[in-house]
């Protein structure tokens, strides 16, 4: 295969409490075979969640890493029929790395097992039409967050918590205080609204606000209801 075809990819995963183990051992039957994960809620209004048909705000999260050739295949099967019975009530966002370590690199194919269900027939295209919005915040501005984040045009989002690792990082910009205890809001949008979400948040959230937000955002490669 050429280089091209080994890049790794990363598969982030946002579905129902409870169904990791399920939604993992589906991966792995696919040849993608690592995976960590941690758990969440969502932010979506209970309406729009059934409109969607994303079940409750208790989620799950599961970041796996394959070989490209590996999870086109998947997709492929997937948009097929084969699968994506939309069972695990979330979404499937899969994104380009720019980089990652050999040794990492060759864990990762260790783990993963081409299954070419497709005869390498068809391919899967890349659009990058959307963006996967990351913002972490101090603890407790979540809702203020996704309030100006709606209002520029967000549907709702993913929040992890989470602390800053490093104890001798600056405590302080500015007159804002950067709080240890953080949360990490998830927001995934078209590409022609993400500037915008993310320029909001920035303006009423950013790093000289109380909330000392951090806003950064990853071209998603494709992405797929589960």
């Amino acid at each position: 295969m050429s280089e091209m075809t080994n890049r790794i990819m990363m598969i982030f995963s946002i579905i129902t409490r409870g169904k990791a183990k399920k939604y993992m051992e589906n991966l792995e039957r696919n040849g993608i075979g690592f995976h960590m994960q941690t758990t969440a809620f969502g932010t979506a209004p209970s309406e729009m969640m059934d409109i969607f048909g994303l079940g409750t705000n208790d989620k799950d999260i599961v970041v796996s890493f394959a070989p490209e050739s590996i999870i086109n295949s998947y997709i492929l099967k997937m948009t097929d029929g084969l699968s994506g019975s939309f069972e695990y009530g979330g979404l499937m966002i899969c994104v380009r790395l720019s980089a990652i370590s050999r040794l990492t690199s060759e864990l990762v194919t260790r783990a993963s097992k081409e299954i070419d269900t497709n005869g390498g027939k068809k391919k899967v295209k890349s659009g990058q039409k959307h963006q996967l919005i990351l913002v972490s915040v101090n603890q407790g501005y979540t809702d203020a967050v996704m309030e100006t984040a709606r209002g520029a045009g967000a549907m709702g989002g993913t929040v992890l918590r989470a602390r800053l690792a490093d104890s001798g990082m600056i405590e302080q910009i500015g007159e804002a205080e950067i709080q240890q205890e953080r949360e990490i809001i998830t927001i995934f949008a078209p590409a022609g609204t993400a500037a915008k979400i993310m320029e909001e948040i920035n303006r009423a959230h950013g790093a000289l606000s109380e909330a000392n937000g951090m806003v950064m955002a990853l071209p998603v490669d494709k992405a797929y209801k589960i």
